[in-house]
């Protein structure tokens, strides 16, 4: 009878412990929200990228060979880095691959004038572009976090010299907002970037793919709340037949064919025959009935149809970890901020592992030059060698621009591996060579040719080294800075020119 009484004491406990229904929601749903608005569905505001779209990214360089790679293969390669399954993998590669800027690609994608679906992922394959080789990716600067599962590690954000957001556009739904920023033109983001720099503001206008005609006077950069009338390009070819030549932003051939058959059948146009022959090119032709005027028709097709469509931008990112509402111009001068800061840190690096190659090189010269591997023949243990080898060293210190690293201690204490300032050379499979058989470890020959190798060596170091300091020199000249990020955008934009697709209208489209 004690046990069964302690048995429901314990039940009655685990019963007070549960949470009510309404706590559950409160936690559990913002903890979604969150991750949703943070995972998922908005992008970040230093790439540009929904982690989706970054994952594909790190996951086609890593499998980045100089081929083709089957689409399936980088599904499931990038399903080790996004947890979500491989059908969300497979439409954001799509999409992405149908902006064609980052994505080489090959086989049927698609169409995103028709709608017409890409085939299946066994059937297509992808390869990154030469732009986003060049642009996207800089490993030594990127920051790294452990995939979900915790068996890799895939980037916080990749470090991409271009503002990749502006370009491609976004569209998202979290929980409880949404995102919509339409897609610029890439000569036009690139022109605003060089003026950002020199400390100009300049407002740019959405440009879209499909090309038609857009009113942007209350666009508003971007911000919530604007509005952009997109319209579609028709033509008169006679006084009875029309021709659709562009779209809408983000409308078919289908959904418009559509759109205009709704509106016949409801009285608001009247027509005779649709035809559509697109094929590379849209090319939709309309024939109407004797007894209406063709300009009529036209104002009916804007009025009833989606040959007119409105779009009402929100520009919502991730900016510190949480979404906020911002603008176009905001976007620009951040990722063009972004694109200084990470060259500067790229040159810093390189300049760093230059000043090592010397100083490696130079430990070399010293140890070949002053003899002092003929100090070591007798040693018959690692850690008698690199006291040797330090203690031999040291006189030398004011030839080199750094202290020479006292690592005894730490190798004693079995702490640090030892890797022999003299790499490449010879002389460290020599040096174990001599610790196992018992023989001179140095000849004079082999000294000789290392000596060469190792002048060339601090030679092509000084040099390369000179130049990183003169970047970072520049770089710390303001006016010099300008003048170099605007060459390299130069350079991006006459090797990636992108044509102009949207004609704007400066005046209101006729209501």
């Amino acid at each position: 009878m004690s046990e069964d009484r302690l048995n429901n004491n314990d039940k009655l406990n685990e019963i007070s412990k549960v949470i009510p229904i309404s706590g559950m929601y409160q936690n559990w749903f913002l903890d979604y929200a969150s991750y949703v608005i943070l995972e998922r569905a908005v992008p970040f505001i230093l790439d540009g990228l929904k982690p989706v779209q970054r994952r594909i990214l790190h996951s086609l360089k890593e499998l980045d060979d100089g081929r083709y790679h089957k689409v399936a293969n980088l599904i499931g390669n990038t399903m080790k880095y996004h947890p979500h399954g491989d059908a969300s993998i497979g439409d954001a590669l799509v999409k992405l691959g149908q902006k064609g800027l980052l994505i080489d690609m090959q086989g049927n994608w698609g169409n995103v004038a028709t709608g017409d679906k890409a085939a299946a992922a066994r059937y297509i394959e992808a390869r990154l572009s030469q732009f986003a080789l060049d642009v996207c990716f800089s490993p030594k600067v990127t920051t790294w976090q452990t995939s979900y599962d915790g068996r890799a590690n895939e980037p916080d954000w990749l470090p991409i010299k271009f503002p990749l957001l502006l370009f491609q556009g976004v569209e998202g739904i979290a929980v409880g907002l949404s995102t919509k920023i339409l897609p610029h033109n890439f000569n036009e983001l690139i022109d605003a970037s060089i003026s950002i720099l020199k400390g100009r503001n300049k407002t740019i206008k959405p440009d879209f793919q499909s090309g038609g005609l857009a009113d942007f006077s209350n666009y508003n950069d971007g911000k919530k709340g604007g509005k952009v009338r997109v319209r579609a390009k028709v033509n008169e070819i006679d006084k009875k037949t029309l021709q659709i030549t562009e779209l809408p932003y983000n409308v078919t051939t289908t959904t418009l064919i559509d759109s205009i058959i709704r509106a016949n059948d409801k009285g608001k146009i009247k027509i005779k025959n649709i035809q559509n022959n697109t094929a590379d090119k849209v090319d939709i032709i309309i024939t109407i009935t004797n007894d209406v005027s063709i300009d009529k028709t036209i104002d009916a097709l804007f009025a009833f149809t989606d040959c007119e469509i409105s779009i009402y931008p929100i520009t919502c990112v991730i900016q510190n970890d949480a979404p906020v509402f911002t603008d176009v111009s905001t976007i620009l001068k951040i990722s063009t901020d972004n694109t200084k800061l990470i060259l500067t840190q790229e040159l810093e690096i390189q300049l760093n592992e230059l000043s090592e190659r010397w100083h490696n090189a130079s430990l070399e010269r010293i140890f070949i030059e002053e003899k002092i591997y003929r100090d070591i023949e007798e040693v018959d243990s690692w850690e008698g060698i690199i006291d040797v080898i330090f203690k031999g060293l040291k006189p030398f210190v004011n030839h080199l621009k750094r202290e020479i690293t006292d690592i005894r201690d730490a190798y004693l204490k079995g702490s640090v591996f030892i890797a022999p300032m003299f790499i490449g050379s010879g002389l460290q499979n020599k040096l174990l060579e001599a610790m196992s058989m018992k023989i001179p470890c140095i000849t004079t020959d082999l000294a000789n040719k290392s000596l060469n190798a190792t002048k060339k060596e601090i030679m092509i170091a000084e040099n390369e080294e000179e130049f990183a300091e003169k970047c970072i020199a520049l770089f710390n000249n303001k006016e010099k800075t300008l003048n170099l990020i605007e060459n390299g955008y130069k350079f991006v934009k006459s090797k990636y020119d992108w044509k102009k697709s949207t004609s704007k209208i400066i005046k209101l489209l006729k209501s």
